[in-house]
C-alpha cells in the first residue's frame, strides 16, 4: 500500500480487549498509529473508535486489508467504515433564494479548507446562479412545484449518480426533499437550519423571534431524514443577542453562525469524524491533522 493516512471508523458493543485486540491487528500488519479516539457510551453499551494509520512502508493491498480485518470485526459485530484518503469526496449544494451558505462553501472550497471536489450547485431559482459561474462551478436550474416535485427530485438523483456525488448540501435549499429522496443518500445530506425550531416555523423567523425578545441566535446542521430536521446533529453553535437588536441585525447574526456551523459540519464529514448511532451524531474533533 502506498504511503499514505488510512481511516478507519468503528462503533460495536462495548467488551473487555477492543483497544488491545484492534490496535495489534494493525500493529501486526506494519501500520504505524497516528492517533487513536474512542468514546463508550455507558447508556447504550456500546464503543466507538476512530482511528488514523500510516500506511507507509506496509505490504499490503486494501483488499487483503478488508479481508483480514472482516475476520476481526465479525465475531465482534464491527459496525465499520474505513477509508484511504487516496481521493476526495464528490460535493453537490443544493440552494433556493439565500446566498450567504452558498458564498461560504464555495470560498472555502476554492481556497482549499475544504477537501473535497464540489461538482455542482442545484437550485430550483435562477437567483444565485452568478455565484456559482463567479466560482466557475456548474449551476443547474431545476424548478419545483407540487405537481412536478416527482420529476425534479429524480431529475436531481439523475444529475447526483451521474456525477458520482459522495455528499449533498443543503445549503438553505427550501423545499422539503422525499422519504425516497433522503433514504436514497443515507447519512449523506447534510442540512443547516436556525435554532428557532420548532418554536418559530415557517417565513419570517426572526420576526417571530424579535417579537418574543428570544436572548440567543443559533444554528444546527445535522443530517437529513425523513423526520425534517430531526436528524442526527453534527454541529451547533449560538450568540447571545439582547433587546437592541432589530429583526435586520438578527438575521444578520444569524447567517454568519450558519456559516460556521455548516462549514465545520461539512468538514467534519469530509474528514471522516462522524459515527452515526441511532439518531444520534458521534463527532470525533480533529487529532492533529
Amino acid at each position: 500500500m502506498k504511503s499514505q493516512v488510512v481511516t478507519f471508523l468503528i462503533k460495536c458493543p462495548d467488551q473487555k480487549g477492543l483497544v488491545a485486540k484492534i490496535t495489534n491487528f494493525f500493529f501486526e500488519r506494519g501500520f504505524n498509529i497516528l492517533s487513536c479516539q474512542q468514546y463508550v457510551n455507558s447508556i447504550e453499551d456500546m464503543y466507538f473508535m476512530r482511528i488514523r494509520l500510516n500506511a507507509d512502508g506496509t505490504n499490503i493491498s486494501k483488499e487483503e486489508l478488508e479481508e483480514s480485518f472482516l475476520k476481526l470485526a465479525e465475531p465482534l459485530q464491527f459496525d465499520w467504515f474505513v477509508n484511504y484518503g487516496d481521493s476526495k469526496q464528490n460535493v453537490a449544494i443544493m440552494v433556493s433564494h439565500t446566498s450567504h451558505n452558498l458564498y461560504d462553501l464555495l470560498e472555502r472550497y476554492k481556497e482549499g479548507s475544504l477537501a473535497c471536489n464540489v461538482k455542482m450547485v442545484i437550485s430550483n431559482h435562477n437567483k444565485l446562479r452568478h455565484i456559482a459561474d463567479m466560482f466557475d462551478v456548474p449551476f443547474y436550474h431545476l424548478p419545483v412545484t407540487k405537481e412536478t416535485k416527482q420529476e425534479q427530485e429524480a431529475q436531481v438523483k439523475q444529475l447526483l449518480d451521474t456525477n458520482k456525488v459522495d455528499l449533498v448540501i443543503m445549503a438553505r435549499y427550501m423545499q422539503i426533499l422525499s422519504s425516497d429522496f433522503i433514504n436514497h443518500y443515507p447519512e449523506r445530506i447534510i442540512n443547516i437550519h436556525h435554532s428557532f425550531l420548532p418554536a418559530f416555523q415557517g417565513a419570517n423567523p426572526y420576526k417571530k423571534a424579535y417579537e418574543r425578545g428570544v436572548k440567543l441566535i443559533g444554528a444546527t446542521a445535522h443530517y437529513a431524514t425523513e423526520d425534517l430536521d430531526e436528524g442526527p446533529i453534527i454541529e451547533q453553535d449560538v450568540k447571545p443577542v439582547t433587546h437592541e437588536s432589530t429583526p435586520t441585525t438578527l438575521k444578520r447574526i444569524g447567517a454568519d453562525i450558519e456559516k460556521l456551523v455548516l462549514a465545520s459540519a461539512v468538514k467534519c464529514h469530509l474528514n471522516n469524524q462522524i459515527i452515526v448511532s441511532g439518531n444520534r451524531a458521534i463527532v470525533f474533533p480533529e487529532a492533529g491533522e
